[in-house]
């Protein structure tokens, strides 16, 4: 079981929209928190809409969070919202073959989670969107100083290595 499981068993969808609002309480938030290494998680909820087309399930919605990450440079606290659109295809594990070769990807294939046990789980699904929206690298307002009081220099302050050639290399082609 996830931090945050709401498993939705197939056999109470049918042909028609189901509407659902899944949120968060605070234990769920503070083990996700733990998960994705954020320093907390304080809202997280989604309304979505799921739509059942044989054994492929379609949930489309919208997630809204509030977090607060680390700075990269300080560890310093920062917050962030994040209200994020969603479509998610949730299809039988025995129909999702992540060994099999390579293959160019639809944008609608790149939400794929496969689901066993007649159950999909919107929950989980929701908390590992969350984790993508998340901004990869947050810095403080301080972040700059902090960085460059440590010795840490931007590209172009750069006067050692590959950065120095590409910024000498710039500069003589005069971009």
């Amino acid at each position: 079981m996830t931090e945050f499981s709401r498993p939705i068993k197939l056999d109470t969808l049918g042909g028609s929209v189901r509407s659902l609002h899944i949120e968060a309480n605070a234990d769920e938030r503070a083990a996700l928190a733990r998960r994705f290494d954020l320093i907390a998680i304080d809202r997280l909820e989604a309304d979505a809409e799921l739509t059942r087309e044989g054994e492929v399930i379609r949930a489309q919605g919208r997630l809204v969070a509030a977090v607060v990450q680390a700075c990269v440079a300080s560890g310093a606290p920062v917050p962030a919202q994040i209200a994020e659109p969603f479509t998610l295809r949730f299809v039988p594990e025995a129909a999702f073959d992540p060994d099999a070769e390579e293959v160019e990807l639809s944008e609608e294939d790149c939400d794929t989670i496969p689901y066993q046990n007649a159950a999909i789980d919107l929950g989980e699904a929701i908390a590992e969107t969350m984790a993508l929206a998340l901004e990869p690298f947050p810095r403080s307002p301080d972040a700059e100083a902090i960085l460059k009081a440590a010795g840490v220099v931007g590209e172009d302050e750069a006067e050692v290595g590959p950065f120095a050639a590409l910024k000498a290399l710039k500069d003589r082609l005069g971009s």
